[in-house]
């Protein structure tokens, strides 16, 4: 990860070089216009955002978001420390990884890989994800119109708890969504779903149900 920074202190741009170079940067933030191509795109603290139609190749940064606008194509999106947001109809062909922040899919985007996270919330809007849906804090929230395969795991949190219990995370699947593979729980979830939603095998911790 990030193995141009080491020669690269500053952008290069993509457009200036009429091709797909490789966007890097250790600080400040970095915008691939609307239309543009560019290889991977890269930066420590700052933000990332991807204009409407952009192609880009792998998008990472440390401490900032990663935003992408409508009908974007990018190999992969991670991020440690910041939200990921990725455009209508828009497509990530891998993962779509962070680990504080939120993930957000807009209504025809399609995630080729795993959507994941530690903490924040996970929300599909009539989006695609193949590759499941992990998380151990994250509240998920499954649209009418979302299609997950691949499961839903939570995992346990193996963090210290001081005082009153931690909430549990909440999980939802509408009515007109989709849930194919394992709904894994390695700790206690509250599991709302929608009328008419056939739910695969759940495996683990026994979630509270409630109905929609």
């Amino acid at each position: 990860m990030f193995r141009y920074l080491a020669t690269l202190g500053f952008a290069v741009s993509a457009v200036a070089l009429g091709g797909t170079a490789d966007i890097s940067r250790v600080n400040g933030s970095i915008v691939v216009e609307a239309g543009r191509q560019a290889g991977d795109v890269e930066t420590v603290n700052g933000s990332i955002s991807i204009g409407r139609g952009a192609h880009v190749d792998d998008i990472e940064t440390v401490n900032g978001s990663v935003r992408m606008d409508e009908q974007v194509t990018a190999t992969s999106a991670e991020s440690v420390n910041g939200e990921i947001v990725v455009g209508a109809q828009s497509e990530i062909s891998a993962n779509a990884t962070t680990v504080n922040g939120a993930l957000t899919l807009g209504k025809g985007a399609r995630v080729g890989g795993k959507l994941e996270n530690v903490n924040g919330r996970l929300t599909l809007q009539g989006a695609t994800v193949q590759g499941g849906i992990s998380t151990v804090n994250g509240d998920v929230y499954v649209a009418s119109g979302s299609r997950v395969d691949g499961g839903i795991h939570v995992a346990k949190n193996s963090g210290w708890s001081l005082g009153s219990k931690p909430k549990n995370p909440r999980i939802t699947i509408e009515s007109g969504a989709m849930v194919t593979g394992t709904l894994k729980f390695e700790r206690e979830v509250d599991l709302y779903v929608g009328a008419g939603v056939t739910l695969p095998v759940i495996e683990g911790v026994p979630p509270q149900r409630f109905a929609l």
